[in-house]
């Protein structure tokens, strides 16, 4: 048997319940619960990516769960908003800079609506930012 199918075999039982690589984990039940509030949305999907997860709502990258916290895609506009709602920014890797993502509000993790709500504002940020496809080029 080679050391890659052995070594590969030995962390799949690990990935099925937690995700985690360089410091930051993300439990299955977690994203699971957060994907299914998000379902009104659309098609909601998640991707593993640095240790955390990617989501996508109708193929739109617009969050991402880090350490079971979902953090929403933010920008200058919407920034105000999500400080006075007590969101935090999210700093990977214990580091000083921050991303453009903040933590969902806790009161929307206790109400499907409120939730939703910041969902889309996520969604219209994610939608600003997007950067175009080759084939949607001029």
């Amino acid at each position: 048997m080679n050391w890659w199918i052995s070594a590969a075999s030995a962390g799949v039982a690990a990935l099925t319940d937690t995700l985690a690589v360089t410091g930051m984990a993300v439990s299955a039940d977690y994203r699971d619960f957060v994907l299914e509030q998000l379902a009104p949305l659309g098609q909601i999907a998640s991707r593993a990516m640095f240790g955390g997860v990617g989501v996508y709502a109708n193929g739109l990258f617009f969050a991402l769960i880090a350490d079971d916290v979902l953090y929403l895609k933010g920008d200058e506009t919407l920034r105000p908003e999500l400080e006075a709602a007590g969101a935090q920014a999210f700093k990977p890797f214990d580091g000083d800079k921050a991303m453009a993502y903040w933590s969902a509000p806790a009161e929307a993790l206790d109400d499907q609506e409120i939730l939703l709500d910041w969902a889309r504002k996520s969604l219209a940020v994610a939608a600003r930012k997007r950067k175009p496809s080759s084939g949607e080029r001029a």
